[in-house]
């Protein structure tokens, strides 16, 4: 979904891009071992309409304290509970209308980058 077609009269975008955390997550035997966490990149996009951008920035400092915070945590089995984690996070902040999340593993096949998901939700 595009964002331009949900917000005709434009946007702002808030982004973190590019964090990298260990977490403990996936659902094969491989993956649950406590000393060898899967390498995540995370990417968050906060959209704010126009009208509402004036007034004062965004802030993503709790998405990264949230992200941050994941490393050392006990073993997540889908990175679907990540995802809805930072969801509630950006909407936590009454001006996001729109948010967008990436979860990646970056290690988890050797022929590709990364494996991972992306949601794309309007707050309800």
């Amino acid at each position: 979904m595009d964002a331009v077609s949900i917000f005709p009269e434009g946007y702002v975008c808030s982004r973190v891009m590019g964090m990298v955390v260990e977490v403990a997550v996936g659902i094969h035997p491989w993956e649950r071992h406590p000393q060898r966490p899967n390498k995540l990149a995370i990417d968050v996009e906060m959209f704010v309409p126009t009208a509402m951008a004036s007034q004062g920035i965004v802030d993503y400092d709790p998405v990264r304290n949230l992200v941050r915070g994941w490393a050392g945590r006990g073993h997540v089995e889908f990175l679907e509970t990540l995802a809805e984690e930072l969801l509630a996070q950006c909407f936590s902040e009454p001006r996001v209308a729109a948010a967008r999340v990436r979860v990646t593993k970056l290690q988890i096949f050797a022929e590709a980058e990364g494996a991972g998901i992306e949601v794309f939700r309007r707050r309800p």
